[in-house]
């Protein structure tokens, strides 16, 4: 009987073997049960075993007084998918970054590239903007090349940005393009319409209507930075019925943030699946040669030339540079947003925690290494905007939720649970905070205590752990059905 409530409640009996890893004395804090207490936490073979009242002995002790014991962080929009990406992540907090936006033109290069090699887990959808590309006819004799390339997927998507797809078997090319990355593990279907505005309305519905029938959810960056473009895309969820999530709502909406908040809280109330996210900076960061830029920008945006700073200098720009750099090529980061907005994205109940974290520089925009450490340090810790636990959910099991029909694996991440996935973030309430700065560029932030990735340490201690790659694939429930 003893054997049996033990198992039950996860507690370890004296005498048993000692875990792999156990977290001792923390503040356990899982946004799912609501369980906020002291407790220890053993893993083994990278699942939580238990999480006890008792003292458990491990192989590996990693001390927690003092510190919050949470899910690991899950990012839905991190377009930083290397090592050096990865090691900024988590110093984050971050165990799990999906690039789930932009998406990848060849799902199955993108996951067998990163298996063994990755810090943190990951996975992506499928790349609307660079398969429609790849099925013009304009560009068939590149197509093979992009498919062996490594490209990020913006390089091929620009390339079409203002081409229209005008002829049936270009729609039949990018519909069977866009089911291979689903049968290749692909967690959805990546839109981003406003970098190429060639893409005409019916398009864009039809890619909503092939979502549905494959059950898979739609994320976008909407058309343009208007409540028209938002209302684009919760129409073409309420036709077809498909699945929605709308990245940055804070960077989509601007001024109009209050309107489209109550929108998609409106849709949501309705029956609709659709959810949102938001990153805790008042400045975006993009392609400065994407059709963001076009002409009539300034009006657009609300913003002009001195608005705008280039990451490898530091320097806001004027006219002549920002032809120069326009140019050149490369990411420049937008100073567009009011304090109030971000205040009100993250204090919306629904509104989930994401970095649109940008491919690694040395001077990319911080939020690449600081969001979720922001969030805790400024948005709860001193603004108080929110609690500790509504913050954490934002950033654990809202986010694994959204997931869970498309990927399966994720009902064991974000949460702290028996049997669940050993992704921990441990932090010290007291001093987390965000360290990368637009002036200084990217750096740790601070407080992140421990993080483990599939019960590895990868942090320990506040410093990278390493020769470790406990990185393991998210892939969708349709990945390898013939």
């Amino acid at each position: 009987m003893r054997a049996i409530l033990a198992l039950a409640f996860g507690v370890a009996l004296a005498g048993q073997s000692p875990f792999d890893v156990v977290i001792r004395g923390g503040r356990v804090m899982d946004p799912e049960s609501g369980l906020d207490a002291v407790r220890d936490v053993g893993i083994r073979g990278g699942k939580i075993a238990a999480i006890s009242t008792a003292r458990l002995a491990g192989k590996v002790l990693l001390a927690a007084e003092g510190r919050v014991v949470a899910p690991g962080f899950i990012d839905l929009h991190a377009h930083g998918q290397s090592a050096e990406s990865n090691e900024f992540q988590a110093h984050d907090g971050v165990t799990t970054a999906l690039e789930l936006e932009v998406g990848v033109p060849e799902v199955g290069r993108f996951l067998r590239a990163r298996s063994g090699k990755a810090l943190v887990n990951f996975g992506a959808t499928a790349s609307h903007g660079a398969m429609r590309t790849m099925s013009m006819r304009e560009f068939a004799g590149q197509r093979e090349k992009w498919r062996k390339s490594d490209d990020f997927s913006f390089e091929v998507l620009n390339r079409g940005r203002y081409s229209q797809l005008r002829e049936a078997e270009e729609y039949t090319l990018l519909g069977a393009t866009l089911e291979r990355g689903l049968r290749e593990g692909a967690m959805g279907l990546g839109l981003a319409p406003q970098y190429y505005p060639g893409a005409t309305r019916e398009e864009i519905f039809r890619v909503y209507q092939m979502a549905k029938r494959w059950r898979a959810p739609v994320f976008t960056h909407v058309r343009s930075m208007t409540p028209d473009a938002m209302q684009e895309a919760i129409a073409n969820a309420a036709a077809t019925g498909a699945a929605l999530h709308i990245v940055h709502v804070n960077s989509m909406s601007l001024g109009a943030l209050p309107f489209v908040l109550d929108m998609i809280e409106a849709a949501r109330k309705q029956g609709m699946d659709i959810t949102t996210e938001a990153y805790p900076y008042t400045a975006a960061s993009t392609f400065i040669e994407s059709a963001m830029f076009d002409d009539g920008w300034q009006e657009r945006l609300g913003i002009s030339y001195e608005d705008l700073q280039w990451p490898p200098t530091g320097e806001r720009m004027t006219a002549e540079t920002f032809a120069k750099y326009r140019k050149q090529g490369g990411f420049v980061i937008m100073h567009m947003m009011k304090p109030e907005w971000i205040r009100r994205a993250m204090a919306s109940p629904f509104v989930m925690i994401a970095s649109d974290g940008m491919p690694y520089s040395a001077r990319a925009h911080p939020r690449s290494a600081g969001t979720f450490s922001r969030v805790l340090g400024l948005y709860v810790r001193e603004e108080k905007i929110l609690s500790l636990m509504d913050a954490l959910g934002k950033m654990t099991i809202l986010p694994a939720r959204r997931l869970e029909s498309i990927a399966p694996g994720m009902k064991n991440k974000g949460r702290i649970r028996v049997g669940a996935d050993a992704d921990i973030t441990v932090f010290n309430p007291a001093t987390v905070r965000d360290q990368a700065t637009f002036e200084h560029g990217l750096r740790f932030s601070s407080g992140i205590t421990h993080v483990l990735v599939n019960g590895v340490p990868v942090v320990r201690e506040e410093k990278t752990v390493p020769g470790v790659f406990p990185g393991q694939p998210v892939t969708g429930n349709f990945a390898n059905v013939r």
